[in-house]
Protein backbone atom coordinates (compact mmCIF):
# COMPACT_ATOMS: atom_id res chain seq x y z
CA UNK A 1 0.00 0.00 0.00
CA UNK A 2 1.30 3.43 -0.91
CA UNK A 3 2.11 6.08 1.68
CA UNK A 4 -0.78 8.39 0.82
CA UNK A 5 -3.34 5.61 1.09
CA UNK A 6 -1.92 4.52 4.44
CA UNK A 7 -2.20 8.07 5.76
CA UNK A 8 -5.79 8.44 4.58
CA UNK A 9 -6.70 5.05 6.08
CA UNK A 10 -5.04 5.93 9.39
CA UNK A 11 -6.84 9.28 9.55
CA UNK A 12 -10.17 7.61 8.79
CA UNK A 13 -9.67 4.98 11.47
CA UNK A 14 -8.70 7.62 14.04
CA UNK A 15 -11.79 9.71 13.26
CA UNK A 16 -14.12 6.71 13.45
CA UNK A 17 -12.47 5.59 16.69
CA UNK A 18 -12.88 9.09 18.11
CA UNK A 19 -16.57 9.17 17.20
CA UNK A 20 -17.27 5.78 18.71
CA UNK A 21 -15.41 6.68 21.91
CA UNK A 22 -17.31 9.97 22.11
CA UNK A 23 -20.60 8.08 21.90
CA UNK A 24 -19.69 5.38 24.38
CA UNK A 25 -17.16 6.88 26.83
CA UNK A 26 -17.04 10.68 26.92
CA UNK A 27 -17.84 13.54 24.55
CA UNK A 28 -14.31 14.95 24.96
CA UNK A 29 -13.03 12.18 22.66
CA UNK A 30 -14.23 14.42 19.81
CA UNK A 31 -11.04 16.37 20.46
CA UNK A 32 -9.13 13.54 18.80
CA UNK A 33 -11.24 13.90 15.65
CA UNK A 34 -10.65 17.65 15.73
CA UNK A 35 -6.89 17.12 16.09
CA UNK A 36 -6.81 14.75 13.11
CA UNK A 37 -8.84 17.20 11.02
CA UNK A 38 -6.61 20.15 11.89
CA UNK A 39 -3.51 18.09 11.12
CA UNK A 40 -4.92 17.09 7.73
CA UNK A 41 -5.77 20.73 6.97
CA UNK A 42 -2.31 22.03 7.87
CA UNK A 43 -0.69 19.20 5.88
CA UNK A 44 -2.68 20.26 2.83
CA UNK A 45 -1.25 23.78 3.02
CA UNK A 46 2.26 23.18 4.33
CA UNK A 47 3.09 19.69 3.03
CA UNK A 48 4.35 18.74 6.51
CA UNK A 49 2.87 15.49 7.82
CA UNK A 50 4.50 13.79 10.82
CA UNK A 51 2.94 10.42 9.97
CA UNK A 52 4.32 10.62 6.43
CA UNK A 53 7.80 11.27 7.81
CA UNK A 54 7.57 8.28 10.16
CA UNK A 55 6.25 5.95 7.47
CA UNK A 56 8.97 7.02 5.02
CA UNK A 57 11.61 6.19 7.64
CA UNK A 58 10.31 2.63 7.96
CA UNK A 59 10.42 2.16 4.20
CA UNK A 60 6.89 2.76 2.91
CA UNK A 61 7.01 3.87 -0.72
CA UNK A 62 5.47 7.28 -1.43
CA UNK A 63 2.32 7.56 -3.48
CA UNK A 64 1.27 10.37 -5.77
CA UNK A 65 0.12 12.70 -2.98
CA UNK A 66 3.38 12.63 -0.99
CA UNK A 67 6.10 12.11 -3.60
Amino acid sequence: MALDRMIFAFAGVMILLSLSLALTVHIYWLGLAAFVGVNMLQAAFTGFCPLAIMLKKIGVKPGKAFS
